[in-house]
């Protein structure tokens, strides 16, 4: 016996615009509900799943001015019911004209290294009047406070954590200007005092941010971050008296011993010709830069890019190169140093009006310096072979496509397209190349045929694909056939397909298998359709010599209502 209840909670919707009440309906509701039941045959073998199930989902959208709350559901027969209210958090964004409300569960982002996109539960407000000034500014709850529970040590407690930032901004064309102010501080006394192996402690943090972009001469843009991020990891410590850490707090944030003062930095260039256009890019962060204001934060590394994009050949050929190196270990003071190298080419041809032509190539590399812990006694390791604890990871994309129209009229169309790709990995340390590389190799080729008065198509088409690893090599390849109609002034959609395929592993055969598909849909009044599918799949796998046939036959009908 089942039993299952449902019950409404609020939750958070999409914008709202005030100036839209009353010139539109005040109250939609939308949605949908359907049925899918999958019989399932299989001889030979033990079948996959079971002969019989069935799945029935639904959804419900209220729309309220403006203001859009969706629910769903599912059931099964396999024993899975759920109810998604995807909106246990509440938040309401309505707009009047050049203002933009934030209420309830919301999120806002200042810039990457301030305020990036951290949900927050409370009031914010976007203000863009005419003119070249804007103001964003918000306050409210940042994270829950979490109570220890010694019982279930899965349960990561946590302190509540407040925040307020503002964003003043001027622009004029593409020239730009960003003051930024970001301050979040947990509440030491919003949770119990936590016992002893728990490592948490309240937290303090200001940010400051100015961001600024400024186009020169008509083509050339300069654009550039500045941010810092003063930290007090714990505020309950003792109170910094020496004057040796220098941080600008504004008045706004009280420093201790644990205190301490982060940077990074973001710039580039880029210049736009006639056809043409390069730009070189560098982004700095240090070593434990860290912001309250977003999730997850990458620091301790410095990037260096450029980019060039041209056009030649009469516009007919498209380029586009660019490539970087990011290290870290910024104060050399960790054990291992990497290095990571990206170049990649794109590269677009229009040959012809039936053929174009399209070509990338990217290399990864990433180089690993190991130091030896005596590097930090005496600056004098026992290695005789430092270059051993050098690491090499390289990785290599290409691929190749081509499009070419055979015919186009107004009654029939032919189009060929193939496409083959190769990746590459390989891994060197000291210098030797190690058997860990692999190599995939891939190709397809596909002819299509359009009859427009026959609302029909038809397609062949030929898929490949070859892996290398250093004690396998495996080979998979096989035709495929499909076509597709419409009937009923296009009520009725058929399609079938037919395919073939054959792997073997080091030159012995492992596995065929042969698949036939046939899918029909039917759509009535735009709000009833039905769906009736057949696949037959034909499996014969080589086991140490052994042959074994698998037959199966799955056939879903389903039907949906939209209302």
């Amino acid at each position: 016996m089942l039993t299952a209840g449902f019950f409404l909670l609020t939750g958070t919707v999409q914008a709202q615009r005030l100036d839209a009440i009353g010139n539109s309906q005040p109250v939609k509701v939308t949605g949908g509900v359907g049925l899918d039941q999958v019989l399932y045959f299989a001889s030979g073998q033990e079948g996959r799943r079971d002969p019989y199930n069935f799945f029935l989902n639904g959804n419900i959208n209220f729309d309220i001015y403006g203001w859009s709350v969706p629910f769903s559901f599912s059931y099964s027969n396999q024993g899975r019911v759920s109810f998604s209210q995807p909106f246990n958090q509440y938040g309401l964004t309505p707009t009047y004209k050049w203002i933009t409300g934030h209420l309830g569960y919301s999120s806002m982002n200042f810039s990457g290294y301030t305020l990036g996109g951290h949900m927050f539960n409370g009031v914010g407000v976007d203000l863009a009047p005419p003119g070249n000034f804007k103001v964003s500014a918000m306050y409210g709850r940042l994270q829950r406070g979490v109570a220890a529970d010694t019982l279930n040590r899965s349960i990561e407690p946590a302190y509540k954590r407040m925040g307020y930032g503002v964003k003043v901004s001027y622009g004029a064309k593409k020239d730009n200007l960003d003051l930024i102010i970001f301050r979040a501080k947990d509440e030491a006394n919003s949770i119990p005092p936590l016992s002893e192996g728990y490592t948490l402690t309240p937290q303090d943090n200001l940010a400051l941010g100015l961001n600024f972009s400024k186009q020169l001469f008509g083509r050339l843009l300069v654009t550039g971050e500045i941010a810092t991020s003063t930290l007090t990891r714990d505020t309950r410590a003792v109170k910094d008296s020496g004057t040796s850490v220098k941080v600008p707090t504004l008045g706004l944030l009280q420093k201790n011993s644990t205190t301490a003062l982060y940077h990074a930095y973001k710039t580039g260039i880029s210049y736009s010709g006639r056809g043409y256009a390069i730009g070189l890019g560098y982004e700095w962060v240090a070593p434990e830069y860290k912001t309250l204001g977003a999730y997850y934060f990458t620091n301790d590394f410095e990037n260096i890019t450029a980019n060039v994009q041209f056009q030649a050949l009469q516009q007919k050929l498209t380029a586009n190169v660019n490539g970087g190196v990011q290290r870290n270990n910024l104060h050399n003071d960790k054990l291992s140093t990497m290095r990571r190298w990206v170049g990649a080419l794109n590269l677009n041809y229009v040959a012809s009006k039936k053929l174009n032509l399209s070509f990338s190539y990217s290399n990864f590399q990433a180089y690993v310096n190991i130091r030896s812990d005596f590097d930090y006694i005496n600056q004098v390791t026992p290695y005789e072979n430092l270059d051993t604890l050098n690491y090499t990871q390289i990785s290599q994309n290409a691929s190749l496509s081509a499009n070419y129209n055979i015919s186009r009229t107004k009654d029939k169309s032919q189009v060929l397209s193939t496409n083959v790709s190769m990746m590459k990995s390989a891994d060197m340390q000291g210098g030797v190349k190690q058997n860990t590389g692999v190599t995939f190799y891939n190709l397809n080729m596909m002819y299509s045929v359009q009859l427009v008065p026959r609302n029909m198509s038809v397609n062949f088409g030929l898929n490949a694909n070859r892996n290398n690893s250093a004690n396998l090599s495996s080979t998979t390849f096989g035709p495929t056939l499909g076509a597709n109609k419409s009937f009923l002034d296009k009520k009725l959609r058929s399609s079938g397909s037919v395919s073939w395929n054959g792997s073997f592993a080091n030159g012995q055969n492992v596995n065929k298998v042969l698949t036939a598909r046939v899918t029909n849909a039917y759509t009535v009044k735009k709000s009833h359709s039905f769906n009736l599918s057949i696949a037959m799949i034909n499996r014969q796998a080589v086991t140490r010599g052994n042959s074994r046939n698998m037959n199966e036959l799955t056939s879903t009908l389903g039907y949906n209502y939209n209302f």
